[in-house]
């Protein structure tokens, strides 16, 4: 096998090939892989082997680390300058410089990271394994075991919780695939819970500076972010935690900067807003400490220094509803009643407080193919090679189709996840239904013009006259030249209220509302769902989970879901969600982007309506979905009462 970091268009989790060389570069990592025909007699035969080390004390203490400039991620270098950033901070009345730091955080996806090979003879190979990019990791199999891409099958129709961690093959994948091989009989890998927490990735610690300066009505002068993250021997990858910090507020001057250690952890990877979540709640914060040392409120510090443009690509926003995300939410929440002073706000011998933040991402698309056929039966079948990782992908695809055939959403069937399909694009970077929708309209649009009809009713009636088996048509969407014009991303702002019991030290929140604007809405159900999970992992981020390593030998102290904590429903208010803004038509046909689910974890901040049943009940009677009028006001667009 070879073993080149990104392998064509797949790549590694790790640049080390399993088994590679005699030294244990982090605590957990694989060091061999025992066979047997049964579970029992595997782990038993595991129990007997004895392995002699030479031992050193570990180095996980980020502050210890020897630190770098991170390499440029995507193409992009990660430090920036713009403007004078000392000459704005010396002409500045306000001025702050802050560090806060961020814990290591686990996926803790309820299914585990789990792969079947089976070969037939020694060139095909089907692998069934739960992954975010079925044909980057169909690539990937076949450069390591140097097969023709279509030789290698990948099949994962179902993926039980990623959050970025599913999205590249981990070493135990690569050596279940070639054991099996060299057996050549199916061969099941799973990892444990202990195993997962160093071999299937995780988020990087961070340490972030911020300094602000601003006058003294609050117009930011000069912002600074310096981020120091880390990564294991193995394998360098940043938490790009200050590519965020160039698209959420104008300043004339703005420096950036990104350093990484290598420390002895297991190789950190991509978690649901990487580099986003941390850099936002460490810029998110500082605004809100300018916002006290100036007196000004918080909301309005945001809308004041609201930027137009990407500062660093200098292109203009393409629909852009940011404002309205803080104005509708501050007036769901209540904002204007805000406590001005701290520890002024009790309510049943608790204290009570408010919080807020603003949240953005990449509005990120890749191109992506798909095959319609209709049949004799009434029927339509969609067919890609994308990916469901429990977020409504099935649902969004076939009501999609609905739509453009004129069809009920009961008469077409989705089936996605399988490498013999259409290239259906990745599930990360909140980017599969942005890249994916696109494809499935033009498919269905050309099947009827290939079908020479109007409707997909009037092929059926062809269909069934003449005989044949079905009409189909493949389509493919990609980016074009909109990303030279415009900066693409999605928007929102979190409102929250917590309450603190002194005596037991027990805080909880509350209250939450959510407002978004992420272009087209397709779903209701599914796109809140997303902004409630998003919120959940904030607060448990913010409150319960965090992984440390024992200093001694290494090890991460959590290692099952007993001793990683995350929200449980009675941990979770009534999370109230609200969708405002036009489709972004800019960005593609269908006018979609990404749903925000970043930052969710500031102060872990929000407020949300009066309880109706149970804490965390997800019913949907006050999903609101609103657009600006021309006058700036707000309108309803879609209440839905009945969800």
């Amino acid at each position: 096998m070879e073993s080149p970091h990104i392998l064509g268009r797949g790549g590694c989790q790790e640049a080390r090939l399993p088994l590679s060389d005699d030294k244990v570069h982090y605590a957990r990592q694989i060091i061999g892989l025992v066979v047997a025909d049964t579970f029992k007699r595997a782990r038993h035969a595991a129990q007997l082997v004895k392995v002699e080390y030479a031992t050193q004390k570990p180095l996980v203490d980020l502050t210890k680390g020897t630190f770098k400039e991170a390499p440029p991620q995507s193409g992009e270098e990660l430090k920036f300058e713009k403007g004078d950033f000392t000459t704005g901070m010396a002409s500045a009345t306000a001025k702050m410089e802050v560090t806060y730091k961020t814990a290591t955080e686990l996926h803790a996806p309820m299914e585990p990271h789990a792969t079947i090979a089976q070969w037939q003879g020694s060139d095909s190979l089907t692998i069934y394994e739960p992954s975010q990019w079925v044909m980057g990791t169909q690539r990937t199999y076949a450069e390591l075991f140097g097969l023709p891409t279509e030789r290698v099958r990948i099949v994962t129709p179902f993926i039980g919780g990623a959050f970025g961690s599913k999205v590249f093959p981990w070493p135990h994948g690569i050596l279940c695939a070639a054991v099996a091989r060299q057996l050549q009989r199916p061969l099941k890998v799973v990892l444990t819970r202990a195993q997962m927490t160093a071999n299937s990735g995780h988020r990087s610690e961070t340490e972030q500076t911020i300094r602000l300066a601003a006058t003294a009505d609050g117009n930011l002068m000069s912002v600074e972010h310096d981020v120091k993250s880390c990564t294991s021997p193995v394998e360098v990858f940043t938490e790009p935690c200050t590519g965020i910090t160039p698209v959420m507020y104008a300043t004339p001057n703005i420096r950036l900067k990104q350093e990484v250690a290598a420390i002895n952890i297991g190789t950190p990877t991509f978690m649901r807003g990487p580099g986003e979540n941390p850099g936002l709640w460490a810029l998110e914060s500082a605004m809100d400490e300018l916002a006290w040392k100036l007196n000004i409120d918080p909301v309005e510090l945001r809308l004041k220094n609201e930027t137009k443009e990407h500062q660093r690509q200098e292109l203009p926003f393409s629909a852009k509803a940011f404002s309205e995300c803080l104005r509708f939410g501050a007036e769901q929440f209540g904002w204007k009643d805000r406590p001005k002073q701290v520890r002024s706000l009790t309510r049943n011998g608790k204290l009570i407080g408010w919080g807020m933040a603003g949240a953005t991402f990449p509005g990120l698309r890749r191109a992506a193919s798909a095959k319609v056929r209709l049949l004799p039966d009434g029927t339509a079948h969609v067919l890609t090679a994308a990916n469901d990782m429990g977020t409504g992908a099935y649902t969004i695809v076939a009501s999609t189709a609905a739509e453009v055939l004129g069809l009920s959403v009961e008469k077409v069937r989705v089936d996605i996840g399988d490498s013999l399909l259409p290239d259906g694009g990745l599930a990360g970077g909140s980017m599969m239904t942005a890249s994916l929708l696109p494809a499935v309209m033009s498919a269905c649009q050309e099947v009827l013009k290939t079908a020479k009809a109007k409707t997909a009713e009037e092929v059926f009636a062809n269909l069934r006259q003449s005989g044949r088996a079905a009409v189909e048509a493949t389509a493919s969407s990609a980016p074009g030249e909109e990303g030279k014009k415009w900066a693409f991303q999605s928007w929102g702002a979190h409102f929250c209220e917590v309450s603190i019991d002194e005596e037991i030290g027990r805080l909880q929140v509350t209250r939450w509302v959510s407002v978004m604007n992420i272009g087209r809405v397709i779903n209701a159900k599914t796109a809140a769902s997303q902004v409630r999970g998003g919120v959940i992992m904030g607060i448990g981020q913010a409150l319960m989970e965090e992984s440390h390593l024992d200093p001694n030998i290494g090890y991460p102290v959590v290692y099952d879901f007993a001793t990683y904590h995350f929200p449980a429903h009675a941990d979770i208010p009534r999370i109230e969600v609200a969708f405002v803004g036009e489709p972004d038509l800019n960005f593609n046909p269908a006018g979609v982007r990404g749903v925000v689910k970043k930052n969710a974890e500031h102060r872990t901040a929000a407020r949300g309506y009066p309880h109706k049943g149970n804490p965390g009940d997800l019913r949907m009677e006050k999903l609101s979905f609103f657009s600006t009028n021309k006058f700036g006001g707000f309108r309803p667009i879609l209440r839905n009462q009945n969800s």
